[in-house]
């Protein structure tokens, strides 16, 4: 039997744990001991933080592990690809996971290579301030970090000293990234690379609560967007694969389009999307098993890539206040048969700063965008005029 680790035990990385026992796969474990489902769902479970990468790769060389992944997870894909490289396992280059996990190496990168992305300046201290000079509305964010956490956007520099302190206080780093504000609807895309191949998923449209901290209320596949500009974004995002050396295992690319077409980078993780897109939106909208081509390239597979269903649409609504629960109960009310999944906690007073903080989500399918309208997140002005 194959054994396969993972790192990560939240109920992101769930999904990858039961299709891994699906696939016939011993399963190995690691994250710091909180209680998540993955401790309870693995075959081996090892009470070790997931920056501790020495420490689970000398685990990972006494098991005997035949790949390594995880899903959904930057701080985890730094640990991967650092096991995966000492082991001689698939992943991605160290200079890759630099390039991939630091946003500000990121947009260095795109900058040489002609990638399209918002102009940004790292900062360090507040003193710096001073020597740059900056074009408004920004958006202030740590440099280290996803799911929302330690972004503002701000119209003046009113605030500007207080967003950098509070990127700086969320990050790891210690480090926040100031850059220009990119307007239009945003969208990611979602790829998975094999040898340094690329191939296109599924592009999703996103729903955000706008600013200021643009959390996800919800994402829709297969964005509704035109086919000519569906080939346009997927030249720009293998592109900027390229830029990154993202070689092997899933990507998931945020990105914005105008209203007058222009197309550009937000940021780029080298890890499969979260909030549900990979682990069950891409399944849902396209009927590939996105889970299990990523742990097939973790064992040095070609990725079957066959539709194992028909595709549909499909959505996530996450919940937020009572508002979103009383959308829920018109679905199961009007059409059952397109609710596919809950999993919904208590809600507590207090506003939902980033995604960790939101109460819970529902899955939708059905044959078309405007069945799953009524359902969807409202939709917030993505321009600044």
């Amino acid at each position: 039997m194959k054994k396969l680790a993972i790192i990560g035990a939240s109920y992101l990385q769930n999904p990858l744990i039961v299709k891994a026992k699906e696939m016939g796969l011993e399963t190995h474990v690691f994250a710091w001991k909180s209680g998540d489902i993955g401790e309870k769902t693995a075959d081996y479970f090892y009470p070790i933080s997931i920056v501790e990468k020495k420490k689970i790769l000398d685990k990972c060389l006494e098991i005997g592990i035949d790949g390594i992944c995880s899903i959904a997870s930057d701080l985890a894909s730094i640990t991967v690809n650092y096991v995966a490289m000492e082991m001689g396992l698939v992943g991605n280059s160290l200079v890759c996971t630099e390039k991939s996990t630091n946003k500000h190496k990121m947009r260095e990168a795109f900058e040489k290579n002609g990638d399209p992305s918002p102009k940004s300046f790292l900062i360090h201290s507040v003193e710096e301030l001073e020597a740059v000079s900056f074009q408004y509305p920004l958006i202030v964010k740590p440099v280290d970090r996803s799911g929302s956490r330690g972004i503002t956007k701000l119209e003046s520099s009113d605030g500007l000293v207080e967003a950098i302190e509070y990127a700086k206080e969320q990050g790891f780093e210690k480090d926040a990234l100031v850059e220009e504000f990119a307007t239009g609807q945003e969208y990611s895309v979602e790829c998975i690379s094999y040898g340094g191949g690329h191939y296109f998923l599924a592009m999703t449209k996103k729903f955000t609560t706008g600013a200021p901290g643009f959390v996800e209320t919800g994402h829709i596949e297969p964005a509704p967007i035109a086919e000519e500009m569906l080939e346009r974004v997927k030249r720009v995002v293998f592109h900027a694969l390229d830029t990154l050396e993202i070689c092997n295992g899933a990507s998931h690319t945020e990105l914005k389009i105008s209203s007058d077409g222009r197309i550009v980078l937000i940021e780029i993780g080298g890890r499969m999307g979260g909030d549900c897109i990979g682990s069950s939106l891409v399944r849902l909208s396209t009927g590939i098993d996105f889970v299990r081509a990523v742990i097939q390239i973790a064992l040095g597979q070609k990725p079957d890539l066959k539709k194992q269903q028909e595709g549909k649409t499909a959505a996530v609504r996450f919940v937020f206040s009572k508002k979103d629960l009383d959308v829920l109960e018109s679905l199961k009310q009007d059409h059952p048969e397109y609710l596919m999944e809950e999993d919904i906690q208590p809600i507590h007073p207090g506003i939902v700063t980033d995604s960790s903080a939101r109460f819970g989500y529902f899955l939708m399918k059905a044959e078309s965008y405007e069945e799953l309208l009524p359902y969807l997140p409202e939709e917030k002005e993505v321009t600044n005029e």
